[in-house]
C-alpha cells in the first residue's frame, strides 16, 4: 500500500488560535487489510501552531474487542514533551472529484493534548468499509481525508526543546516525477502499445528497470529507433506500469471493479515480471492473494506457477484445498483449463489434499 499527502496548512493567526488543514490520502487500501486490529499507517509530520502533528489510519480497527472491525483515524501530537490545547475535525473527500463529502467527525470541544500520556491521541471511528464504498468515499482502492486542527494559543504551554526546530516538509520527489510523466517535458522515447503511442524518458526507465536499461542503453541501442514497439500488452496496463515506475505508488483505478480489477492485477503482475520491477510484482501478488475466489483462483495459480511467485502459489493451493472451496473451484472453467495447460501444478494441490486427509 502507498500513502500520499498534500500539505495544505494555511495558518490563520489571531490572538487566540491558529488553524491548519492537512490532506491524507490512502492509495492501495486493500493492501493493508488482513494485518489484524492495531495495524496502522502513519502520515507525514506537519506543523500547526508551532507543534508537530501526524495522523494514524487503522484499516482493521484499534483492537480485537469489536465483532466488526471499523476503520479509525487517530490524530497524534508528535512534539516531544509538549502540552497544547487543540480542536480536531476530520472530513472524508469524495473520489475522484476530491470535493468535501457529508461524512465528518469532530471533537465536541477543544482539549489538552499531552505528549507524556495517552491524551496525545484523538481517535475518530469511521464508517464500515461497505458504507465507505457505498457512499463513494472508497473508490479505486483509494481513501482521502481532510483534517483540520485548531491550536488554542491562550491556554497552550510552551514546548520544551533543547534546539530550535525548523519544519522540514515531507519528500515530494514522487510528485515531481509524476508531473514529469504527465507533461512529458524532455521525453526522448516513445512506445507503440496496442496502437497507442506513449512517450517516456529513457533515463527514468533505465534507473528503475534493468530490462529497460538493457533495451535503451545496451549494446543494441544504436540499431533501435526512437519508437519501441511493445507486443502482448494492453495500453492501460503499460500506462499503469509507467505510473508506478515514475512515482513508486499505486495508480488509482476508479473505473475497474470485480473481474476487471482482478484481470488488471494479473496483467500488471506479468508486466512487472517482464521488466524486473520486483516491488510492483510483490504488490500485485499481495492484492491477488487477498482477493481470491472460486472463479479466479485457478487462473491465478497458473500465473503464479508461470512467473515463479512461490508465496502466491502457496496461497492459491491452500485456497483450493480448503474443504469449503474445493468443490466450487473444481467446477470452474479455469480449473479445467489448469488441468490441460499446467498439469504439473496440480501435484502440489494433490499433495496438500493428501496431507490434510491424514490429519
Amino acid at each position: 500500500m502507498t500513502v500520499s499527502e498534500s500539505k495544505q496548512t494555511a495558518p490563520r493567526s489571531t490572538a487566540a488560535a491558529e488553524k491548519g488543514t492537512h490532506v491524507f490520502e490512502i492509495v492501495g487500501y486493500s493492501l493493508e487489510k488482513g494485518f489484524g486490529a492495531g495495524h496502522f499507517v502513519r502520515s507525514g509530520t506537519f506543523t500547526v501552531g508551532g507543534f508537530s502533528w501526524s495522523l494514524r489510519f487503522y484499516p482493521n480497527g484499534l483492537d480485537d474487542r469489536a465483532s466488526v472491525s471499523f476503520p479509525w483515524i487517530v490524530a497524534e501530537l508528535m512534539s516531544n514533551e509538549a502540552e497544547v490545547r487543540a480542536h480536531w475535525g476530520v472530513k472524508l473527500l469524495k473520489l475522484p472529484s476530491g470535493s468535501l463529502g457529508s461524512a465528518g467527525w469532530s471533537m465536541a470541544h477543544p482539549r489538552v493534548f499531552n505528549y507524556r500520556d495517552s491524551s496525545r491521541y484523538a481517535p475518530f471511528k469511521l464508517k464500515s468499509e461497505a458504507e465507505l464504498k457505498a457512499s463513494g468515499y472508497l473508490v479505486g482502492d483509494c481513501l482521502k481525508f481532510k483534517c483540520t486542527v485548531m491550536v488554542t494559543k491562550g491556554s497552550q504551554l510552551s514546548e520544551i526543546r533543547e534546539d530550535s526546530e525548523i519544519e522540514v516538509p515531507p519528500s515530494d520527489i514522487t510528485k515531481h516525477f509524476g508531473n514529469l510523466l504527465e507533461d512529458m517535458v524532455g521525453a526522448d522515447v516513445t512506445f507503440s502499445v496496442g496502437g497507442d503511442t506513449i512517450a517516456a524518458h529513457k533515463i527514468v526507465l533505465a534507473a528503475r528497470s534493468p530490462v529497460f536499461k538493457a533495451e535503451l542503453y545496451g549494446p543494441m541501442r544504436e540499431t533501435r529507433t526512437s519508437c519501441v514497439t511493445i507486443e502482448d500488452m494492453q495500453p492501460t496496463v503499460f500506462r499503469a506500469m509507467l505510473h508506478f515506475v515514475y512515482t513508486d505508488s499505486w495508480p488509482c483505478m476508479h473505473d475497474l471493479k470485480g473481474g476487471d480489477y482482478h484481470e488488471m492485477m494479473q496483467h500488471l503482475l506479468v508486466a512487472a515480471c517482464r521488466y524486473a520491477l520486483d516491488r510492483l510484482k510483490m504488490i500485485c501478488q499481495n492484492i491477488l492473494a487477498k482477493n481470491l475466489d472460486a472463479e479466479t483462483v485457478a487462473t491465478t495459480l497458473a500465473l503464479a506457477d508461470q512467473h515463479d511467485c512461490e508465496r502466491l502459489k502457496q496461497v492459491c493451493v491452500e485456497f483450493i484445498t480448503s474443504p469449503d472451496e474445493m468443490e466450487a473451484v473444481v467446477a470452474t472453467q479455469g480449473y479445467a483449463s489448469l488441468k490441460r495447460t499446467c498439469p504439473s501444478v496440480l501435484v502440489d494441490v494433490l499433495e496438500k489434499t493428501s496431507r490434510l486427509r491424514k490429519i
